[in-house]
């Protein structure tokens, strides 16, 4: 079942986020499961909410690849993270 993941992470900062990008690199080595992700900045925290084909994906790119990656280039602390099933997507600009 695909889900909606929001994340929320106080601390993290754009200078990190990139780092992170690379680091784990997700663009060019797209995780299994993964279809949408967007992430933006606010009051002091990174804020994500990505798509996933299913939580079972999500939780393996988080421990396989993501907090491995986060641990590499010293990012601290532990990210507010809510899932629950998609009801409907829509995408009308790509």
């Amino acid at each position: 079942m695909r889900i909606v993941m929001v994340m929320k992470w106080d601390g993290i900062t754009p200078d990190q986020y990139e780092k992170l990008r690379t680091n784990v690199n997700w663009e060019g080595n797209k995780p299994h499961g993964a279809i949408f992700h967007v992430a933006g900045f606010h009051d002091n925290a990174i804020r994500v909410t990505d798509i996933w084909k299913s939580a079972e994906d999500f939780n393996n790119f988080v421990e396989i690849r993501l907090m491995p990656g986060t641990a590499a280039i010293g990012i601290q602390g532990q990210p507010h993270v809510e899932i629950f099933p998609v009801h409907a997507i829509f995408n009308p600009g790509l």
